[in-house]
């Protein structure tokens, strides 16, 4: 059966990057294993679609490099390994600071208050201790950040990194009082951005990462 998401004309991606999108959502959700292999064929038939966007979409994700194109063996899953996420959160500690300055200095009122929104419902579903929407909502609040930057590049890269650290994070938040920290943390950062403070929000953006980075070292697999 064809996804709903292939029908949907509103998203103004063409037909490959909806199927990029697909299977990089299903190989993040562990739909298909580490070294399970991705045939063409079957894919097209599953989604209901030519063979030629899949493998475009295929030649996509090897590229991001989460699937790999082995001689006589075809296109193997690779999917997201521990060092990928400490490199991951090693580039995150470099530049999100950058971002936090960036985004006070060009934020609109639109924007801050798309990170208060994001915030305050953050602050309700810890309340209601309901770690899905906290997550959803924590990605976000970071991705309202990268906008106001004003900075594509930026925005991309780490709209990236979220994209991909989301696994990880529902598993980091599920450690017992992370959510609740994990809120604090993020009051500190929007309490900066209120008082249009760049230095705080640099900082509180940076001692943010640092602390997600901990919890998930003591928790990711091996």
């Amino acid at each position: 059966m064809t996804r709903d998401i292939l029908n949907e004309d509103n998203t103004g991606l063409s037909l490959t990057s909806k199927i990029f999108n697909i299977l990089r959502e299903d190989i993040l959700n562990d739909k298909y294993a580490e070294g399970e292999k991705l045939g063409e064929a079957k894919l097209a038939e599953e989604l209901g679609v030519s063979r030629t966007p899949v493998r475009e979409a295929l030649k996509q994700l090897e590229l991001d490099g989460i699937v790999e194109n082995k001689p006589n063996r075809g296109v193997i899953v690779l999917g997201i390994s521990k060092q990928d996420i400490e490199d991951i959160y090693a580039i995150r500690e470099a530049i999100e600071g950058i971002a936090a300055r960036w985004a006070v200095e060009r934020i609109t009122e639109e924007e801050l208050n798309e990170l208060k929104e994001a915030y305050e419902l953050m602050e309700f579903y810890t309340f209601k201790k309901d770690l899905e929407k906290f997550a959803e909502l924590n990605t976000k609040f970071h991705e309202t950040i990268y906008k106001a930057t004003k900075s594509r590049y930026l925005e991309q890269v780490l709209k990236d990194f979220q994209y991909y650290m989301k696994k990880t994070r529902k598993r980091s938040l599920n450690v017992e009082g992370r959510i609740n920290e994990s809120l604090k943390e993020h009051e500190v950062i929007l309490e900066a951005f209120l008082n249009k403070d760049n230095v705080a929000a640099q900082k509180a953006l940076t001692k943010h990462v640092e602390n997600s980075k901990k919890n998930v070292e003591k928790n990711i697999e091996s």
